[in-house]
């Protein structure tokens, strides 16, 4: 097992909302409603056998940057895993919004 990121540039349609995605390679999230799936071990290696939603518990902003270079904390809606993952620039600004 590795822990070198591995990046994937993949499509997906989003479990929770149905939004199809265009992946550029380093997409972990959908932009619409900002969930994920709990596919990796470590970054883009696609080892995790678990495979559920990941729900976007929080936002952890970076001061006075607004949503740029802010986390967001996925929960895992079947193991419980907790991951960090950073804003992307298409992110929802609603979505965040909720976040806090």
């Amino acid at each position: 097992m590795t822990r070198k990121f591995q990046r994937r540039k993949e499509d997906f349609s989003c479990v929770q909302c149905g939004e199809f995605v265009t992946g550029n390679g380093y997409t972990n999230h959908c932009p619409h409603c900002l969930w994920s799936v709990h596919v990796d071990i470590n970054p883009g290696d696609r080892a995790s056998p678990c495979g559920a939603p990941m729900k976007p518990i929080t936002l952890k902003p970076k001061t006075g940057c607004g949503f740029e270079g802010a986390r967001i904390l996925h929960r895992c809606e079947r193991c419980r895993h907790e991951k960090w993952n950073e804003v992307a620039r298409n992110d929802s600004s609603e979505a965040l919004l909720t976040l806090l």
